[in-house]
């Protein structure tokens, strides 16, 4: 079983930047992929980013070069940075470990 538990959303106004956490309660490095996921209000979850335990990594178009995903094998924690973000990336982003681990979700809003 592998708990996860996000951290720093928030809200933050158009262009602006957040970096989202995920502590795991075991060792991450040899979990084959992990990643980030969205869901807005009305709309079905999707993927936005993954990392594989090689550092390969696949984003969503819609925020490639803005979100750099990343992980800290040292520390049990994957992380999520979200630049130049917009009122679109407004959603509850869940953290995801291979094969069916989740994360609660944190809310991110961006607004002015």
């Amino acid at each position: 079983q592998v708990q996860l538990v996000e951290s720093g959303g928030g809200l933050v106004q158009p262009g602006g930047s957040l970096r989202l956490s995920c502590a795991a309660s075991i060792t991450i490095a040899s979990i084959r992929s992990m990643g980030w996921y969205r869901q807005a209000p009305g709309k079905q979850r999707e993927s936005v980013a993954t990392v594989t335990r090689f550092g390969i990594t696949n984003y969503a178009d819609s925020v490639k070069g803005r979100f750099s995903i990343s992980r800290d094998n040292a520390k049990n924690t994957l992380y999520l940075q979200m630049n130049s973000l917009k009122p679109e990336d407004t959603a509850v982003y869940y953290c995801w470990s291979f094969p069916t681990y989740w994360g609660q979700g944190t809310q991110v809003t961006v607004s002015s």
